[in-house]
């Protein structure tokens, strides 16, 4: 069902050949990081011929960060032009029907607490973008009507009050009632780095113009007054502009002890109940796209059995112009990776989307009914993302680890890709940025290992250089032929280390058995391999030191630094960020606790041996490897208390260990100069022990 079109296909800025280095490149700095220019996913028009991205230009001040709109000609006739020019970013773009206009969220006042408006700008000659909504709680997400004449857009709004009057008076009573306290009678209580409150998304309708009165259809129906509401919207106008499909959850109020479940609703807008149109219990299905003659209804299927992780799918029914007929059809069954975003070609015949694959992010191409599927280049590297359909050709954002993310065009036939912009040439003219070596080794228990290598600035063969150990988080992710913003391989490796980046079991892009392989084995299997991976490394590579190595990872990563922690002293350092060091103490006090339970074969007071058996706490004894460790205050992914306890048996083992609490970040540090801190802070705790003396 896998089967490539066409072999040696044209590739897009090949990395230079190691033995032909220049030697006058520059070491990558954290300004080259953090500088280049971040683009969002590209927005077609509907004549394939034009598509929108949003692209920002970062600052390590946040006055003077810039995001705009550009346009881009799909044929690469003429280079990318500028739309917008003001500080604030655009996002949620959506051309209309008749490729005459585009509408997007933005906000345009200085004002502090200004809420985002849609915007509409005329495509057909020159003008400023027109103000349509002033909604008092902000409005985001705008989708045309397929007549052009009305938009739809979300705000989240307090359940009780219907319109932005209502809410505007219920927003200053709140301001103004001095109380500041929350109370819940249901998990979740926190979602990320925010405590919840009791506002919920809802979707509204007006005429696409200014001073227009939003219809709020979704006021007070039984959807939205349940206790498990919660919408993540994603909408589409159906075929007929009669109704919207939405995403959402009507048990939510069930997440402590229940898979929460999230299906597609038809939200009338004569006035009505929201009705599901998706029946069973055994999945979610989410982002209703309609096929272009609107006969039927694609989503993102995701089974709901009982493993912890399932492949996402693609999945298809017929719509009657109600609903849903007869069961869906999963179109991806048989396809052993899961799929990524997807799109529709306009003739309706194939589907485009991207799947992990050993390392990479690769393209698709499946017939409509999903009959066969097919990779577009076998062969090739880096990462594509914000897959659309055009005319005749795929566009799509491609990076790798040789080249920054850029927009480009693909063949539907080839694979063969063309570049479309070049936003960070630039900045990346002169770096020392090559391409990751690859290597795969068996493991102890038998199990193949994909690896990448990140070199280090000036690269010699005939030298040795320390080994940092790279750790991916997740656990269903993979370590990527792409460099990163907050965890830059290529950063890492700047001031002389050779880094490591293994995809230990419960990565994805191998196989859905691979990633199953961890559930009931959270961290002692993953922990070995990296060894292995260490140890292979060292024996593979002579240009690696085996008598100067460390290990290094955050979130899940975070979580496998803890265990090497515990069960082995072969690293001469540690660096941890938003790791646990006790699995029931993470799964009480996270945002998201029922899948730990079941990774873990029961809950904490079942006769499942993995909460004691694979806590890096219950070996405290053995923790001796200097560590140091990071945290956002704000993240309740994983909270704040499992790096202070994890800090305390440092200190308590007079272990060599620093601490780095940053009060305002959450799971990730966002902030341009506190992430560099950071990079300067792991880079001097390495040289302490990684550098020859």
């Amino acid at each position: 069902m896998f089967k490539s079109l066409l072999a040696g296909a044209l590739t897009l800025l090949l990395a230079t050949p190691l033995a032909a280095q220049d030697t006058d490149l520059q070491a990558i700095t954290h300004e080259d990081v953090w500088l280049m220019k971040r683009l969002g996913a590209p927005v077609v028009s509907p004549d394939g011929r034009h598509a929108v991205v949003s692209v920002t230009e970062p600052s390590y001040e946040d006055d003077e960060e810039v995001s705009d709109l550009w346009l881009i000609t799909v044929d690469g006739s003429e280079p990318p032009r500028r739309l917008t020019t003001t500080p604030s970013a655009e996002s949620g773009v959506d051309w209309r029907p008749d490729g005459g206009a585009i509408a997007f969220s933005a906000k345009r006042s200085d004002e502090e607490d200004a809420q985002a408006q849609i915007f509409v700008m005329d495509m057909t000659g020159p003008g400023e973008a027109r103000r349509i909504t002033e909604f008092s709680t902000g409005a985001a997400n705008p989708k045309w009507s397929p007549d052009g004449e009305r938009i739809a857009f979300e705000s989240s709004v307090w359940p009780d009050a219907e319109g932005s009057e209502a809410n505007a008076e219920r927003k200053k009573a709140e301001d103004e009632d001095g109380i500041n306290v929350s109370r819940y009678e249901h998990f979740p209580v926190r979602d990320w780095d925010k405590w919840r409150d009791n506002k919920q998304k809802r979707l509204f309708v007006q005429q696409a113009e200014r001073g227009a009165e939003p219809a709020d259809p979704m006021f007070d129906t039984g959807l939205v007054s349940g206790p498990g509401y919660e919408g993540g919207l994603d909408a589409a106008w159906t075929p007929g502009g009669d109704a919207l499909v939405i995403t959402a959850t009507a048990n939510l109020h069930q997440a402590a002890h229940s898979i929460v479940r999230r299906h597609l609703y038809r939200v009338p807008l004569d006035g009505g109940e929201p009705a599901r149109i998706t029946d069973g219990d055994d999945f979610s299905c989410t982002g209703a796209q309609f096929s272009p003659d609107g006969e039927f209804v694609y989503c993102n299927y995701e089974p709901i059995n009982d493993w912890v992780y399932n492949h996402n799918e693609i999945a298809r029914g017929e719509w009657n112009g109600e609903r849903i007929a007869g069961e869906l059809e999963v179109l991806t069954s048989g396809f052993d990776r899961s799929v990524g975003g997807f799109d529709i070609a306009a003739d309706g015949e194939t589907i485009y989307f991207n799947a992990a694959d050993q390392g990479r992010v690769r393209l698709f191409a499946m017939a409509a009914d999903g009959s066969e599927i097919t990779v577009l280049d076998a062969e090739s590297r880096g990462v594509y993302g914000g897959v659309q359909a055009a005319d005749d050709a795929i566009v799509a954002n491609w990076e790798s680890s040789a080249v920054p993310v850029e927009v480009v065009r693909v063949a539907p036939t080839s694979g063969s890709r063309t570049a479309l912009s070049e936003f960070n040439a630039d900045r990346l003219e002169g770096l020392d940025r090559p391409a990751f070596r690859e290597f795969w080794f068996t493991s102890s228990k038998g199990r193949e290992i994909h690896n990448w290598l990140a070199l280090p600035p000036d690269f010699d063969e005939s030298k040795q250089y320390p080994l940092v150990l790279f750790i991916h988080g997740g656990p269903f992710s993979s370590s990527l032929d792409a460099d990163h913003v907050r965890w830059s391989p290529h950063l890492l490796a700047s001031e002389g280390y050779v880094v490591l980046l293994t995809d230990y079991t419960g990565s994805v892009g191998y196989g859905a058995e691979f990633s199953r392989n961890i559930e009931g084995d959270p961290l002692a299997t993953p922990g070995e391999e990296l060894v292995e991976a260490a140890d292979v490394a060292t024996e593979r590579f002579d240009f690696i030191d085996p008598d100067r190595q460390a290990a290094s990872g955050a979130s899940y990563g975070g979580h496998l630094v803890n265990w090497l922690l515990a069960t082995t002293e072969r690293f001469d350092a540690l660096v941890g960020h938003a790791g646990l060091v006790d699995l029931e103490g993470q799964w009480s006090t996270s945002d998201v606790i029922f899948h730990r339970e079941r990774m873990n074969d029961g809950p904490p007071w079942s006769e499942s041996t993995v909460w004691d058996e694979q806590s890096p706490s219950s070996y405290v004894e053995n923790f001796n490897t200097p560590t140091m460790l990071t945290i956002g205050e704000k993240d309740y992914r994983v909270p704040l208390n499992q790096t202070l306890a994890a800090w305390t048996y440092l200190q308590r083992m007079q272990v060599p260990s620093r601490l780095l609490v940053f009060h305002d970040a959450n799971h990730w540090i966002m902030k341009g100069k506190e992430a560099r801190h950071f990079w300067d802070e792991v880079h001097d705790w390495l040289a302490e022990y990684l550098k020859a003396e």
